[in-house]
């Protein structure tokens, strides 16, 4: 059964600073872009921004009723282990992002995480540079988006 894969990442601009998540989504059977996001974060760290990242691709799969597999691959250490459940959630603010991306897999999302290497996710790196450098939210989409 042929699913999706998420690339997503954060941009910030001082650590905390004007920050931007951007993710893209590729269809798993054929590597082609389906969607590419980005989300202007305010004032935040790089983790904040690579969370929101996450949970907004996670919420546009959802609109989209997606029931097929998701690969989320990402290059913060940090968010997949903590996601994955082997790392533990110490900052209240994680902790709330946390729970917010995991609320979003429970409503019927099948979701596994998986660390790259930043070179393997420079095009989700690109959409919240894109975002942040524009100073504006963008979403673009191509081909089947599964609605």
């Amino acid at each position: 059964m042929p699913g999706y894969i998420v690339h997503a990442d954060g941009a910030s601009r001082g650590n905390p600073g004007d920050a931007a998540a951007g993710a893209v989504i590729l269809d798993a059977d054929t590597g082609a872009l389906v969607a590419e996001l980005g989300t202007l974060c305010g004032v935040a760290s790089n983790n904040v921004a690579e969370y929101r990242g996450l949970i907004e691709a996670l919420r546009l799969l959802r609109s989209w009723q997606a029931t097929e597999p998701v690969v989320v691959k990402m290059d913060s250490k940090l968010v997949v282990e903590q996601m994955s459940g082997s790392w533990k959630v110490k900052h209240p603010d994680m902790r709330e992002l946390v729970k917010t991306a995991h609320a979003i897999i429970q409503e019927g999302l099948n979701v596994q995480f998986q660390w790259v290497p930043r070179d393997d996710n420079s095009l989700a790196d690109a959409a919240a540079n894109r975002a942040l450098d524009g100073g504006k939210d963008f979403l673009d989409l191509y081909g089947s988006t599964g609605v």
